[in-house]
């Protein structure tokens, strides 16, 4: 049950939300996501600090926009909790089966994604932490946005019928996340710009990780 947004957002800063008493790894949220925002801070702090280009009010606002898509995808990861198969996840699974925009959608959750729930649940619950650390910390964003982007994709034809949801909350989202894409949202204040104006370990140099990584980030 919501209060109000800043009561809330106190009850998931402390861990004592229903999705984390019901994680079964309560104190190790906690401590993961107050790191993330720490380090968030850090990273933006660092590029401000060492580079003039980044103290600009667009840089301000596109890191604050990320961070908080990223607290979006890290609070959404919780209800996939405790593993292999979360109920809240189970229960959203089987009604993309019946309010899937198309049949082949409906038929596809039910025929593959229900019966190996136990495999795509943790993908899932991986994939949504990624992105909410990517956009957190501001690395590899465009790449992993683009991931969002197809994911959200997913949610909004697979519960576009439900009588409880509003398919343009999906819509924003894409676009949201595609706005990362487009303006490399992880060259503000994030960690993709340190990396960009001080290549570090294994992002230094011609090795295949460093040219993986420039051209897809």
């Amino acid at each position: 049950m919501r209060t109000n947004p800043f009561y809330d957002a106190w009850l998931f800063l402390i861990g004592e939300t229903n999705d984390h008493i019901g994680s079964g790894v309560r104190p190790l949220l906690v401590v993961l996501f107050l790191a993330l925002l720490a380090g968030s801070a850090w990273i933006a702090w660092r590029n401000w600090q060492d580079d003039p280009s980044q103290r600009t009010r667009a840089h301000l606002a596109t890191w604050f926009m990320r961070l908080m898509i990223g607290c979006m995808w890290f609070q959404g990861s919780l209800w996939k909790l405790p593993l292999p198969v979360s109920g809240t996840f189970q229960y959203w699974t089987e009604e993309m089966s019946r309010y899937a925009a198309f049949d082949v959608h409906k038929w596809i959750v039910t025929s593959v994604f229900i019966p190996l729930l136990p495999f795509i649940n943790p993908l899932v619950y991986l994939t949504e932490l990624s992105l909410g650390v990517a956009f957190t910390l501001g690395f590899m964003v465009r790449p992993l946005a683009v991931i969002g982007m197809l994911f959200v994709a997913h949610l909004w034809l697979g519960l576009y019928h439900h009588p409880n949801e509003w398919p343009w909350l999906y819509v924003f989202l894409i676009f949201v996340q595609g706005f990362f894409v487009l303006n490399n949202a992880g060259r503000s204040l994030g960690l993709d710009a340190l990396i960009a104006r001080a290549p570090f370990g294994p992002f230094a140099g011609d090795g295949s990780a460093a040219r993986i990584y420039r051209r897809i980030a």
